[in-house]
């Protein structure tokens, strides 16, 4: 049985798989943010909590492992923020973690089970407060150097004029560090900050998307203008990453009329045209991080099993 984890700034929620698909939900706690060692008890408290042995802890995270050292970083949780996360716990625990961030927990999720199954190459979206990306090819989260691969939201890739005649937008500065990231404008703190920057007045997404669904002209300018920002990068990654599909999560994603303008934006765009949605709904609405948590837990128990002398005997 492993206990998986979803690990947020704000809380950590638990629950416990006997297969990949079989999930038992846990208890949901406040996330220690200042101290490791109550990091570390919160999560061993919750592996007790379950009657049956724990073999395993795997964990969907809101932050970045990079491959190379295991080194996390994890702004939000100050405790744990680059530290050698699963060696700590391990040690601590004395059980094998693993850990992944939570958008590649998530397109895992949808790969092996949601909306992607039977796609051997799938880069899921997360459109929320902010943007992200990950990318799973044969069933597997590639990582690659840093641990960065599939993060689509980072790096100055927007245009800076929209519209005809063009109107200057201008990059705005990301948490990055950089400018001009996706992840400025393509979330729905994004879509408010577009809003404003085209002289609309103060609203939040919400309020955009319904007075654009009621024909309000700023709100068509606002949208029209987010679409021809957004869909440009993520074709692009589209293009570079080959995936054949796009499971989309996060808060935007239900506002799907969006979405599916988004589709049109980027299939128009792509250079393998096809004439079926590239951007579909997430298909695992409930719990996706931590089914993507014990579905890496169940993939590396098995490549450390695969390992060991004579498994192949």
């Amino acid at each position: 049985m492993i206990a998986c984890f979803d690990i947020g700034g704000s809380a950590i929620k638990a629950a416990y798989a006997a297969a990949p698909d079989r999930l038992t939900i846990g208890a949901r706690v406040p996330t220690p943010l200042d101290s490791f060692d109550g990091f570390a008890d919160a999560i061993a408290g919750l592996c007790r909590a379950h009657p049956g042995a724990t073999t395993a802890i795997s964990i969907s995270i809101a932050g970045v492992v990079d491959p190379r050292n295991g080194r996390l970083t994890c702004a939000n949780i100050p405790c744990i923020n680059g530290r050698t996360i699963a060696a700590d716990l391990s040690g601590r625990l004395g059980l094998p973690v693993f850990i992944a961030n939570d958008a590649d927990c998530f397109a895992l999720a949808e790969a092996l089970l949601g909306a992607g199954a039977g796609h051997d190459n799938v880069f899921g979206v997360i459109l929320g407060t902010g943007v992200g990306g990950a990318l799973v090819i044969d069933g597997r989260i590639v990582t690659g150097a840093g641990g960065f691969a599939g993060e689509w939201g980072h790096g100055q890739a927007l245009a800076t004029e929209v519209g005809e005649p063009p109107r200057r937008i201008g990059h705005f500065a990301c948490g990055c560090g950089q400018k001009g990231c996706v992840d400025t404008l393509g979330g729905a703190r994004g879509l408010e900050r577009l809003h404003g920057a085209l002289g609309g007045a103060p609203a939040d997404s919400h309020a955009i998307l319904a007075a654009w669904r009621a024909g309000d002209g700023e709100a068509a300018r606002t949208i029209d203008a987010y679409l021809e920002l957004v869909a440009p990068p993520l074709a692009l990654t589209l293009n570079i990453t080959g995936a054949s599909i796009v499971p989309v999560g996060g808060g935007l994603a239900n506002a799907w009329d969006l979405m599916e303008a988004l589709d049109r934006a980027v299939r128009a765009r792509v250079l393998r045209q096809v004439d079926h949605p590239l951007l579909v709904r997430a298909a695992l609405s409930t719990e996706p991080g931590l089914t993507g948590a014990a579905l890496l837990g169940f993939q590396e128990l098995a490549a450390r099993a695969a390992a060991l002398p004579g498994a192949q005997a």
